[in-house]
This record gives structure tokens, C-alpha cells and sequence, in this order.
């Protein structure tokens, strides 16, 4: 048998003609942006939540500018709203060395406009054949800037048949915005022939876009929570999974999976955090392993199964992913590569995280404390059902 496991029936659309890296957050994922940017000769692709014009957000405006400059079609797609404060000159200067900016469903501008449906992917794509997908955004906390250590977040380098599937779903996001911009044309199947791959990584696009029908990665997370076998690490900021993830986290307990959640230490939303800690004691009783990450602010989204799958992108355990934006993710089903990853995984557990037991959490949570996370769990649902509670599903094709 190859390094690529057997592709089940009920986990169909993996391409095989794939290259894929592990990308960690900060200076290596900004400087492997640039570098990708540099080398572009026809096409860029850039799709991101938060574009923010800092020394971060320069740099790689600049690196976008020069590849306009020698001729390369540069899109550049950022959400309107966690990329509204953009200033207009910036945007004025990127327009004007031949970028197509757009911004995804502004903030009272758009006709089609629900508050809640964000464009929460993150994805690059040059030439329709490199591409890179995580859950990073372009901005000095997911960066090393003067000493201080970048949010922790990972991506996926890819080359082959699957930045291709990624180019085409990047045209048809940018194609489909009502402004009257500058249209962008997919690859074509002969594109394929082109490629020089000489690798075999069973790889696939998932996406999730409630609105468009679009479930995908939460059925890649359910899938693997039902299949596993041995052991599933869960990274995850923001980590509030609804009744469903739940139930399928206890089955796999019962199974005799060893369940290990990494959730964040330090948060950016202290509301999120104490909803989080009111899920901590369900946790801890039924057997699933908890670690909070202490170097800096986790951002990850990856979950890691039996050392041969993987998911990674940009969602998170969470129903705003779930039911309301719209997020990207990788599939990964290879041993070899998959491995390297848990093994990098449990290697943070070890060295990078503190453990909580029930004992701790009892020991060092008042009733106060409890009352409050409780609070904060019943408010954050509350959001989660005015975000979506009005949204119509659009008919299928």
C-alpha cells in the first residue's frame, strides 16, 4: 500500500497529485508569503478576514503592488467588516499600482448583506498551482514584530491539483460580488497537464457557507470524530462546540479514543474564554483531555486523527463556523505527513501547555467564577442565535 490511505467511499473529492508543508504562524508563514508573492508570474489570488494597514499589512501590500507593477493580475479580497477600517488612501495606493481590491459584503452597502455571513477564510493562491491555507490573517499579532511573539497559527502549503480546485473557488468568490469590478477566469482542466508534482498526498478543499448549502468541514470534524480510532488532538481557539461535536466527542471516549482539546490560555475575547471554561467540568467528567496553551494567544485550527487525517483552515469549533461564516479548510489523508503533525501536536501538549484536571478547575474556581462563565456561555449563545437566527438557505442548483 502507498503512503496515501485508502480513500473511503463516504470521504470522496481527494486529489492525489499534491505536495503539501507544514507552515507555522508568524515570521516563517509572512516570509513563505512573500516569497510565493515574489515568484508569482500570471496570477494572484489573496482572500483574507482582517487586512490591516500596519507594518505587516505594508509589507505585503507592497510585495502585491510590485507583482502588479511587472504584470501579474493581483485580486485582493478582504471581508468588510473585520477590514473595514482599511484607510482609503491605502486603498487608493493598492488600486492604484493595479491591484483589484474588493471588500466582501460591507457594512450597509451590500444588497444580499447578512451580519453574520463573513468572509472568515484565509487563502493565497499563485498561478493556480501553490497555494496556502490556514487561518491567518494579515496583521502584526499573527507576526514576530519587535520581539513580540506572533498569535500561534498554522497553514498548509500546497502545489499541485488541489491550488487549482482552491483558484477556481477563488474566482468564483471574487466573481461573485456585485460591484462591478474587474472579473477574474478559473484555470481550465488542461492546467492540470502543466503540472510538475512528483509527489502523491491525498488532499482536498472543504468549505463551509451555510447559506450556500455548504457543510462540508463540519462533516470532515464529524467523520473523524466518529472513525477515530486511537487518538484525536483538537487546536482550536474560540473552542465551544455545539450539542452534536459533543455527543460524537463522548462516543469516542466510550470507544476508547483518547480525546485531547487544546483551548486557548491567554484570549483576545475574554467573553469566548469564560463561555470555554463553562464547557471545561462537561469536559473533564467525560474523560476528554484538556490543555491550555500558555506562549501566546492560540489561534490554530487543526484537528489531528490516528496519525493519517487532518483538517486545517480557518474553522473554528464553534457554530458562528458552523452556521454562519464562510471558512475554508484542507483535508489530508497520508501517513507519513499526518504523523509529523501529531507528533509536532503532542510535542506543545508536552512542553508549551498546562494541563487541567477536574481537581484543578474545582480547586481554583470559586462560585462566582462559575456563575459568571456561566453567564458568559448563555450570552455567547444568545449572539450565536441573533448572528443567525434570520438566515434563508439558498435553494440548491
Amino acid at each position: 500500500m502507498s503512503s496515501t490511505e485508502t480513500i473511503h467511499t463516504h470521504e470522496k473529492d481527494y486529489t492525489l497529485n499534491n505536495k503539501v508543508q507544514l507552515v507555522h504562524g508568524g515570521s516563517e508563514y509572512f516570509d513563505t508569503l512573500i516569497s510565493l508573492i515574489n515568484s508569482a508570474a500570471h496570477t494572484i489570488h489573496l482572500q483574507v478576514y482582517i487586512f490591516t494597514a500596519d507594518e505587516t499589512g505594508q509589507q505585503v501590500a507592497d510585495a502585491l503592488m510590485l507583482a502588479a507593477q511587472r504584470g501579474v493580475q493581483v485580486f485582493l479580497l478582504v471581508d468588510g467588516y473585520a477590514s473595514q477600517d482599511l484607510p482609503a488612501a491605502f486603498i487608493e495606493q493598492l488600486q492604484a499600482s493595479g491591484v483589484n481590491f474588493r471588500m466582501f459584503e460591507p457594512i450597509f452597502k451590500s444588497s444580499n448583506f447578512y451580519f453574520g455571513r463573513r468572509l472568515h477564510h484565509k487563502v493565497f493562491v499563485a498561478d493556480h498551482t501553490t497555494a496556502l491555507v490556514g487561518g491567518i490573517n494579515i496583521q502584526n499579532k499573527y507576526n514576530d514584530i519587535d520581539n513580540n511573539r506572533a498569535w500561534f497559527d498554522m497553514a498548509l502549503y500546497v502545489e499541485g491539483e488541489t491550488a487549482l480546485e482552491l483558484s477556481r473557488i477563488c474566482c468564483e468568490m471574487w466573481n461573485g460580488g456585485v460591484e462591478k469590478t474587474e472579473k477574474t477566469q478559473p484555470p481550465d482542466k488542461s492546467a492540470i497537464a502543466s503540472l510538475q508534482v512528483n509527489a502523491e498526498c491525498a488532499v482536498r478543499v472543504r468549505r463551509n457557507d451555510w447559506v450556500k448549502r455548504k457543510m462540508q468541514i463540519w462533516k470532515s470534524y464529524f467523520n473523524m470524530l466518529n472513525h477515530s480510532t486511537d487518538e484525536i488532538i483538537i487546536a482550536s481557539s474560540y473552542f465551544l462546540p455545539g450539542i452534536v461535536f459533543r455527543s460524537r466527542m463522548v462516543q469516542a471516549v466510550k470507544r476508547g479514543v483518547r480525546v485531547k482539546v487544546i483551548a486557548a490560555g491567554p484570549s483576545d475575547v475574554m467573553i469566548a474564554k469564560s463561555a470555554e471554561k463553562y464547557l471545561y467540568r462537561w469536559m473533564l467528567k467525560n474523560g476528554i483531555e484538556l490543555y491550555e496553551y500558555t506562549q501566546s494567544i492560540l489561534h490554530a485550527k487543526v484537528c489531528v486523527a490516528d496519525n493519517k487525517r487532518m483538517t486545517i483552515g480557518s474553522y473554528n469549533f464553534n457554530n458562528i463556523s458552523a452556521y454562519a461564516s464562510i471558512e475554508l479548510n484542507l483535508d489530508v489523508r497520508n501517513k507519513p505527513f499526518v504523523s509529523q503533525v501529531q507528533q509536532e501536536l503532542n510535542t506543545i501538549v508536552e512542553q508549551d501547555c498546562t494541563r487541567i484536571t477536574e481537581e484543578d478547575y474545582t480547586k481554583h474556581t470559586g462560585y462566582l467564577q462559575q456563575a459568571w462563565q456561566y453567564i458568559a456561555y448563555i450570552l455567547v449563545k444568545l449572539t450565536l442565535n441573533v448572528v443567525t437566527f434570520y438566515y434563508t438557505q439558498e435553494k440548491s442548483n
